[in-house]
């Protein structure tokens, strides 16, 4: 048994990095200006900014709906309704992992999706961050495109 993990935790070290279809570089920077989002919503960055488990992909989900599949080092932009709670979710080792946010209309909110060490293979988290956080964060990444996950929730 320690021989089969030791050699799926080389494959998965030793594999790359995932890549994602990625937005315009036009696109990324106007995001990462931080503009309030529309009248009755909120916006939501989620990201991930870590190398850790880099050949991984993992999706994304808002409400249900599909935002995209994560990779080092990129981010989504979503906007939501406002005054109300939206549940976040992201593919993990054997199930998905979830929080559930409340949000207020013309603010920006930060989610981090981390890559944790898993049983097989690396599973996915999510938490907030404070604002200052994730924007410091998010200048730093660049706009994947959205819309295509790997499997439907």
């Amino acid at each position: 048994m320690k021989r089969i993990a030791s050699a799926v935790l080389t494959c998965v070290l030793f594999a790359g990095c995932a890549s994602v279809k990625m937005e315009s570089k036009d696109a990324s920077d106007k995001l990462k200006q931080f503009a309030p989002p529309p009248t009755g919503n909120a916006g939501l960055y989620t990201f991930r900014d870590s190398s850790f488990g880099a050949a991984l992909k993992k999706d994304i989900f808002v409400d249900g709906k599909c935002v995209g599949e994560s990779a080092p080092n990129v981010f989504f932009y979503t906007e939501v309704a406002g005054g109300q709670e939206h549940e976040i979710t992201t593919e993990s080792e054997f199930s998905p992992n979830a929080l559930k946010l409340m949000v207020e209309a013309g603010k920006n909110y930060f989610v981090r999706q981390y890559i944790k060490m898993g049983l097989i293979i690396g599973g996915a988290n999510l938490e907030v961050v404070p604002e200052d956080q994730g924007k410091l964060a998010v200048t730093k990444l660049e706009l994947a495109a959205g819309g295509k996950c790997s499997k439907p929730q």
